[in-house]
């Protein structure tokens, strides 16, 4: 990624190795100049930059204000006309469709999963299972998109690439994973170790978790 010192306010997503591994895909993707571009959940702005550096006009979104604020710096210092708003995951952009939508969504399995995150542990928390957004993100991104539309997820394999891959594939998209990478756990995924062992989520020797793209294609 070309900036990889953006402006992070405290309680907003650092850029890591999900980011980048999202940014590969993006750089892999043909985007016409002018290409209509949603970055959702955009955090610091990383890849909504990464998008508008390749001409295509892009609109972000975050439920944080702090996010919001930081992305909109970023975008003026990058001198990138990226348009940043707030607002619960697609709702800033009902009614409008694109040719490209970017997904780093919060994907971790959390205990206490009735409770709802606070604080930074909303850029990662997604509920007992990790499916809390990736469910609603596969149920409403066929509307968001074009004919010929393309969507970039990326999530944890602790998060069930397959149902993922089987919701996008049941809305007629043409879906499949197409990058993964094994990573050491954070501190997050150590301290949950044993809980995700109980779940059945980890095997007992497993200190690595695995990332992954998933990339889904609206029929033309």
């Amino acid at each position: 990624m070309a900036d990889v010192n953006p402006l992070v306010l405290p309680g907003v997503y650092v850029p890591q190795e999900d980011t980048g591994l999202l940014a590969g895909a993006l750089s892999e993707e043909p985007l016409p100049p002018g290409s209509e571009v949603l970055d959702v959940g955009t955090g610091s702005g990383a890849l909504a930059l990464e998008a508008a550096r390749r001409g295509t006009r892009v609109t972000a979104v975050d439920v944080s204000w702090r996010a919001v604020y930081a992305a909109r710096w970023n975008a003026r210092r990058a001198g990138l006309p990226v348009r940043v708003l707030r607002g619960n995951l697609f709702e800033p952009v009902r009614g409008r469709t694109f040719d490209l939508v970017l997904a780093n969504p919060p994907y971790v399995p959390a205990p206490h999963s009735g409770r709802a995150p606070r604080g930074r542990a909303r850029a990662w928390d997604a509920g007992g299972d990790g499916r809390l957004v990736l469910d609603r993100i596969c149920r409403e991104v066929p509307g968001l998109l074009r004919p010929g539309g393309v969507l970039l997820l990326v999530h944890s394999a602790l998060s069930d690439p397959n149902r993922t891959v089987g919701q996008l594939r049941a809305a007629d998209m043409k879906a499949s994973v197409t990058r993964r990478r094994r990573i050491p756990f954070g501190p997050v995924l150590r301290s949950r170790q044993e809980w995700l062992r109980r779940r059945g989520l980890l095997s007992g020797g497993e200190n690595n978790e695995e990332l992954v793209v998933i990339r889904a294609e609206l029929p033309r």
